[in-house]
């Protein structure tokens, strides 16, 4: 590995470049969000661990004691645990030698900074983006079932599994699939509101994706929620919009449904797929949207950096290099790394609802 090609832009741009790509990605306004981003917070392990704990310990009241009389002993909460290494994750983009001509060529025409920077970092924002839309998709699809898998199909590299231990207690089915315009979707959920409010952690979310929602939402139980909350009288009561369904649940149930709809495209030997990571037909119930932590860990090449290498780091966690080789031939390269990881915790106030089940 040697210093860039374009050495003198790399020292002066990079560093400024880096936050403002992070920044942007970050922002609110910017489509699609990350959920993984609002719902759990950076954490860094120090040996490179991860570990998903629930505390299954509810707040209990304080007994009323005589004076002088000693306090009563109560029972300390029990912790399970489950734990892991922190992966690591990667990409890497190169300027072959046709574009690093084109580039040479843009220099010396007196290109505008604007232009030559855009030539020149253009793979910078995707490196940086690239580990975010992982660890989305890893978040979703843990948060969706419990269990996230990163496979050979849609990856180049070691298979990955993180299971966050989701409680069987607090798995439930729905008695007819909610494809079924017969089904009852809001009777499947009572059971598992009941146990959630009985637990101390009544449901103020309700995650699912789209297809779901859009199945309640023709639901004839759904229509008479809806109805009722407007006091509509008649069998000719419309599909209700999802902010006149929410309006209606939040009134008579307390929680509000949030939709996911997020696709994430994979690359593999130069062909690209398109996955929605969260798992179709599973409803999450969450009695808070602050679920866990995304868990980081140092990289070897932060504590060893390579002779000619420029670095920089994203968002805390991100490692990103631009250099140049010459084999086989001459090529600029921008690559990312990180050992990151979203951590789901408290696993004891999250329930699952598998809509996608026909009893018997």
């Amino acid at each position: 590995m040697e210093q860039s090609l374009f050495i003198e832009w790399v020292k002066k741009y990079f560093p400024a470049i880096t936050v403002s790509i992070t920044e942007t990605l970050n922002g609110e306004n910017r489509q699609p969000t990350y959920l993984f981003k609002k719902m759990l917070k950076p954490a860094f392990s120090l040996d490179g661990k991860w570990e998903s704990l629930n505390v299954n310990g509810a707040l209990v009241a304080a007994d009323i004691v005589s004076m002088d009389s000693s306090l009563p002993l109560k029972k300390r909460a029990s912790v399970g645990k489950a734990s892991g290494d922190i992966p690591k994750m990667g990409m890497e983009f190169k300027l072959n030698e046709k574009q690093l001509t084109d580039l040479d060529t843009l220099v010396a025409m007196n290109g505008t900074d604007a232009q030559i920077l855009e030539k020149l970092f253009e793979d910078t924002g995707k490196s940086i983006g690239g580990v975010y839309e992982r660890n989305e998709a890893i978040f979703l699809e843990g948060l969706s079932t419990g269990l996230a898998l990163v496979l050979d199909d849609e990856n180049v590299g070691a298979d990955v599994r993180v299971d966050y231990g989701y409680l069987p207690a607090n798995k439930f089915e729905s008695e007819t699939a909610w494809t079924d315009p017969a089904s009852t979707p809001f009777t499947d959920m009572q059971p598992l509101l009941d146990k959630a409010s009985a637990d101390g952690y009544p449901t103020v979310v309700v995650m699912l994706d789209r297809a779901t929602w859009n199945a309640i939402s023709k639901t004839q139980e759904a229509k008479d929620i809806y109805a009722s909350g407007l006091q509509i009288i008649g069998n000719n009561v419309p599909i209700p919009t999802f902010s006149q369904l929410n309006t209606a649940v939040k009134d008579r149930y307390g929680f509000v449904f949030e939709i996911v709809d997020r696709t994430i495209r994979y690359e593999k030997n130069g062909i690209q797929t398109s996955v929605k990571p969260w798992a179709t037909g599973q409803v999450v119930f969450l009695n808070t949207t602050d679920v866990g932590k995304l868990v980081y860990a140092r990289l070897a090449e932060q504590n060893h950096p390579v002779d000619g290498v420029q670095y920089q780091v994203a968002d805390g966690y991100i490692l990103v290099s631009k250099y140049r080789q010459n084999k086989p031939s001459l090529s600029e390269h921008t690559t990312s790394q990180a050992r990151v990881v979203p951590v789901i915790h408290n696993v004891q106030s999250i329930y699952l609802l598998d809509s996608t089940v026909t009893a018997g």
